[in-house]
């Protein structure tokens, strides 16, 4: 029998499974070395485009900021305004009251008392005079409590003063008007 040496053969097919084996894993490592270089390009163009959509929200948020800051300040201009055409409302609603409680003060005003200040705050009037004598002021008083645009006369002080006479006072006295809603105070002197 013939003996046949596969030795070299088997040697040969074993280096030739073992390039193509090496040959394999290259090829491996080159596929997976490119799919890890696509998922890198593609992450980073998904960041990038990410990146210029926030940037973009930012501006456009930043943009949004300045219009909402400019409709507070333009809301706040408008409830001042309104406010200003109210009191302007006010004044012209109550601009025949304020003649009204003159005329009613001169009315209910006796002979021998004289004015020497009169000062409207609000819903009050304080006055100051001279008067002939204390009957004069409590004729004063009686008239403005039963005017229809005076209530709650209140003298707070009577000091006697000859100006007018050996009987005369000086008079400091407080009222209340009934009907004038006006808040803005009023100085006027006789």
């Amino acid at each position: 029998m013939t003996s046949i040496n596969l030795l070299p053969w088997r040697e040969e097919s074993r280096e030739q499974r073992r390039k193509a084996f090496l040959g394999k894993l290259l090829a491996a490592a080159l596929v997976g070395a490119v799919l890890v270089f696509i998922w890198i390009t593609i992450a980073q163009a998904r960041l990038d485009n990410q990146n210029s959509r926030n940037s973009y929200l930012q501006s456009n948020i930043a943009e949004m900021d300045k219009k909402v800051a400019e409709i507070s300040e333009l809301k706040s201009k408008k409830q001042e305004m309104i406010s200003r055409m109210k009191v302007i409302q006010d004044l012209q609603g109550n601009r025949s009251e304020i003649v009204k409680v003159f005329d009613e003060l001169v009315r209910a005003m006796p002979d021998g008392v004289y004015l020497a200040t009169l000062e409207q705050t609000a819903e009050t009037v304080k006055m100051s005079g001279f008067s002939e004598s204390n009957n004069r002021i409590s004729a004063l008083m009686r008239n403005l409590d039963t005017s229809h645009k005076y209530e709650e006369s209140n003298l707070t002080k009577v000091q006697q003063d000859t100006t007018l006479g050996d009987q005369g006072s000086v008079f400091d006295l407080q009222i209340k008007i009934e009907q004038l809603t006006g808040s803005e105070p009023q100085v006027a002197a006789p």
